[in-house]
């Protein structure tokens, strides 16, 4: 059987969660079978959760937007989509494929207050060194009755196994990418919102098994291989590793 071509070529040694990798992996953002292909799968099943816009003028505020990978699945909804992200190099990608893009830190956003019908925090939180005040910029980003949609790492043994002991010698999670410490209890982050007006309901969420696997044998038998369907994320009972969130700010 021949072996799989490698998902990505040399890296330099960095600390987890450093954000100079992205810029070693900016050639991985648009490849579906490539290192970041599980953050396409998460994109979709986040843009599930925003309904079509309500006004014609109704922003979407992306943080942690990365190469905009939300954007296929929020065409035609109608909203002006807005990415935030520290890396030159993915929002260079994310304004090819039609995100107005502003390079900033999520904790410190340079929009207006009340400004945004939608604020998305995608596999952001996890990787925040202060995840509580991303938290705040992201309510405080919402106008009353705004959506807030995330995804993220539950802090918990369960989780540190399955996404960095495990996942990330997996091809679908870049080595290094995550630091455990950073991951967010579930409990602390409705607690956390609620303090900022925001009402979160969250569910457990995972990659569909069947898919995954034949996605995982498509990678082993050669990352040349064209992709057919790509997994689906499903709901699961349990928010003990990867959850998702939605909640509107009061008002």
């Amino acid at each position: 059987m021949p072996e799989a071509s490698p998902v990505v070529g040399p890296r330099r040694a960095l600390p987890p969660n450093d954000p100079r990798q992205y810029d070693d992996l900016a050639g991985e953002w648009w490849r579906p079978d490539g290192a970041f292909a599980m953050l396409h799968w998460l994109a979709r099943a986040r843009a599930a959760l925003v309904p079509p816009a309500s006004t014609q003028d109704a922003l979407l505020v992306d943080l942690g937007c990365g190469a905009g990978l939300l954007a296929p699945h929020l065409a035609g909804k109608g909203y002006r989509h807005v990415g935030v992200d520290l890396t030159r190099s993915a929002l260079d990608q994310a304004a090819a494929h039609g995100v107005t893009v502003l390079q900033g830190d999520a904790t410190a956003v340079p929009l207006a207050d009340g400004c945004a019908a939608v604020v998305s925090a995608g596999e952001l939180l996890e990787h925040v060194p202060d995840w509580r005040r991303a938290v705040a910029e992201a309510c405080r980003l919402l106008r009353p009755g705004g959506l807030l949609v995330l995804d993220t790492l539950n802090d918990t043994l369960l989780a540190r196994l399955v996404a960095v002991e495990l996942g990330e010698r997996l091809p679908t999670v870049p080595r290094g990418i995550h630091d455990h410490r950073l991951f967010v209890d579930a409990r602390a982050l409705v607690a956390e919102c609620a303090r900022h007006g925001v009402a979160l309901r969250l569910r457990g969420v995972r990659p569909e098994l069947g898919g995954t696997l034949a996605w995982l044998l498509r990678r082993w038998r050669g990352a040349d291989r064209p992709v057919r369907t790509e997994p689906r994320i499903v709901p699961t009972r349990s928010t003990a590793v990867l959850y998702q969130g939605s909640g509107r700010r009061e008002g």
